[in-house]
């Protein structure tokens, strides 16, 4: 089966169990790390996600994948928050973004970068409106940004 098809399956089996603890589902990923592969579970929640919070959305989780089995191979799940660097994916995501700082991280470098930090102005289907101090209103198709994330500010 396909990563894609992987991590969409593990979305809908994950998705009601985290309703039931009225917390959210940020991302998932199905990586190959050297020899291993790892399904990810990044969750969320106002105030923040705890290890108690991750090892109980781990149990459910593992055992309707036990039930489902959709992976043939052997993996390791890890269940954890998305961090304070948090990837924007949902829709509310992005609406909360408007106004924040953020980081764009592109396949393909645009005006000779393959990041570009500023506030997020817009954005719709197809492209995101970022202001950057040196570069001013940069429009950035949707297809090359590998991730966006609000920026980590010390």
């Amino acid at each position: 089966m396909k990563r894609k098809e992987i991590e969409k399956i593990t979305e809908d089996i994950t998705t009601p169990i985290l309703d039931d603890f009225n917390f959210e589902l940020v991302d998932v990923e199905f990586v190959k790390e050297g020899p291993h592969r790892y399904l990810r579970l990044y969750i969320d929640k106002p105030g923040g996600i705890n290890i108690d919070d991750c090892q109980r959305v781990s149990e459910k989780v593992s055992e309707k994948l036990d039930e489902v089995d959709p992976i043939e191979e052997n993996f390791f799940l890890e269940v954890s928050s998305p961090g304070i660097d948090r990837p924007l994916k949902s829709k509310e995501d992005l609406d909360n973004a408007i106004d924040e700082e953020v980081e764009v991280n592109l396949y393909k470098a645009l005006k000779g970068n393959k990041r570009i930090d500023g506030k997020l102005v817009s954005y719709d289907d197809e492209k995101f409106i970022i202001e950057n101090i040196a570069l001013g209103q940069v429009e950035i198709d949707r297809e090359i940004v590998s991730k966006i994330n609000l920026a980590v500010k010390f």
